[in-house]
């Protein structure tokens, strides 16, 4: 992690702005050009000869003088006047400390909503676009959960799974961040327009490296997955096919030193696939809230006092101190959906009244 900066002049913010805005200048790059000129302002007037020598394209030296690279800076500049909208810098004490220990950590974090929630301790939650019911389910039901036990829930605004992650934390009034692939000004996909503002609202951020204006381009989603797992002390992977790019940020999670957590699914299932293929590649195999929360307990911070929202009296209680039984068994006994069911019991679970032994739910006295 870089020595944090004193504060920046107006100046030097703007060519970083316009540093940000170069064709083909990646994070790396980027670095480079600081470490080699003191500031992005030194940088933009230095001799294309100097730039050539950092082994930098032509076409970022071409560029840094366009009227089209100062045209987006200045809309940066004036978009950073509205409330709730910040920019977090690499070099800055703001910058989130866990992402910053990456190689390639974004140099310029534009961010909507909270800012400071980037501290706290995040647990990504990722799995496939096209998951099925019980998958977005399940999804929901431990975002819930984890959202309860004091963790902000990160995930990537797509469909599917990390819809359901993202809608799960603000059922429970929790804190969730989404990494976009787009900019934060081209929100993809427009079906979740809704959830991104309520997810602003409710005290959460939206979060992108890519410049405001950055339409969608399949290049990018990758490459925002190595921030989802770099801001969360761990990754849960609840649905996925073996192709899955939520596979990629289990991958990345693990070469950046996070824990990867994986839920199984029925072996007849394909979205089931990639998530097995994890725990044979050293996943934690995850069949409860509590498999994580054991893991993570260390890093967790007191979650402020709720309600619990499940009473004592629950029905599934009843039946549990009565005798153990399975999850399907339950759902058969109460004539409720399995997935009702699963979210009921990891509510409990987190609650201390229910544990799980050898796949079988027991009732825990007082």
């Amino acid at each position: 992690m870089p020595s944090p900066s004193p504060a920046i002049s107006p100046a030097e913010l703007e060519a970083r702005l316009r540093l940000h805005s170069l064709p083909q200048l990646g994070p790396r790059r980027f670095r480079r050009l600081l470490e080699a000129f003191s500031s992005a302002s030194a940088a933009l007037s230095a001799p294309a000869t100097a730039w050539r020598a950092l082994g930098l394209p032509a076409c970022c030296a071409e560029a840094r003088r366009s009227s089209a690279v100062r045209e987006q800076a200045a809309a940066a500049l004036l978009w950073l006047e509205q409330p709730q909208q910040q920019l977090l810098m690499w070099d800055e004490p703001t910058y989130p400390a866990l992402l910053a220990e990456l190689d390639d950590a974004p140099p310029l974090l534009f961010v909507a909503g909270t800012a400071s929630i980037l501290e706290l301790p995040q647990l990504a939650m990722v799995g496939s676009r096209h998951a099925s019911r019980p998958g977005l389910d399940t999804a929901q039901a431990f975002a819930r959960s984890l959202a309860q036990g004091g963790f902000v829930i990160t995930s990537g605004l797509a469909l599917g799974i990390d819809g359901a992650a993202h809608q799960g934390a603000l059922d429970v009034a929790g804190k969730t961040v989404a990494v976009l692939g787009t900019g934060l000004q081209c929100l993809y996909p427009q079906r979740h327009r809704r959830l991104a503002a309520s997810i602003v609202e409710q005290g959460g951020a939206l979060v992108s490296e890519l410049p405001l204006d950055c339409p969608p381009q399949a290049s990018n989603f990758p490459r925002r997955n190595r921030i989802i797992s770099g801001l969360s002390l761990g990754v849960l992977v609840v649905e996925a096919s073996p192709s899955s790019g939520s596979l990629i940020t289990a991958r990345l999670a693990a070469e950046q030193g996070r824990e990867v957590y994986a839920i199984p699914g029925s072996i007849h299932h394909p979205g089931a696939r990639g998530c097995h293929q994890l725990i044979r590649d050293g996943a934690t195999l995850v069949e409860t809230v509590e498999d994580i929360l054991q893991a993570l307990r260390g890093w967790q911070q007191p979650a402020p006092a709720v309600e619990h929202s499940v009473p004592i009296a629950h029905p599934l209680l009843a039946l549990l101190h009565a005798a153990p039984h399975s999850s399907e068994g339950l759902a058969a006994a109460l004539g409720w959906p399995l997935p009702e069911v699963l979210a009921a019991l990891t509510e409990l679970e987190l609650d201390g009244l229910v544990c799980n032994q050898a796949g079988r739910w027991l009732g825990r006295s007082g």
